[in-house]
């Protein structure tokens, strides 16, 4: 079973990363059959977390690198509505990322981050 514990965790870090993407994947089922087959939970969790976050972190890429002129074509903003969309989310909207966790609407609150020019830390 040692080959479970190698490409299981493996799998799980991809697993976690596309779930954190706008792919709708979930990686909670993975992660079970880790622990219940013997594998140490801390590791299971940290390899879990670490692929989350940089999934997150991804979606929050492509918002930063597409934002200006996939906003402005999609949703027809002005560069003053921009402007003030941006404004506006990173003086209430930021808090929203709490929420980043939560399946269908957390990972569209990372890319909107990112367009929004959110600071991360």
């Amino acid at each position: 079973m040692e080959w479970l514990v190698d490409y299981g965790v493996i799998g799980l870090f991809f697993a976690a990363f596309l779930a954190a993407t706008i792919l709708p994947l979930s990686s909670e089922l993975m992660l079970g059959l880790l622990v219940a087959n013997g594998t140490d939970p801390v590791l299971v969790v940290a390899v879990a977390t670490v692929g989350n976050v940089l999934g997150s972190l991804t979606c929050y890429a492509l918002g930063w690198w597409a934002s200006q002129p996939v906003l402005q074509r999609w949703l027809k903003l002005s560069d003053h509505e921009l402007i003030q969309a941006r404004d506006r989310f990173n003086r209430y909207g930021s808090s929203s990322l709490l929420l980043a966790w939560v399946p269908v609407v957390g990972d569209p609150l990372t890319v909107v981050a990112g367009a929004m020019r959110t600071d991360i830390c």
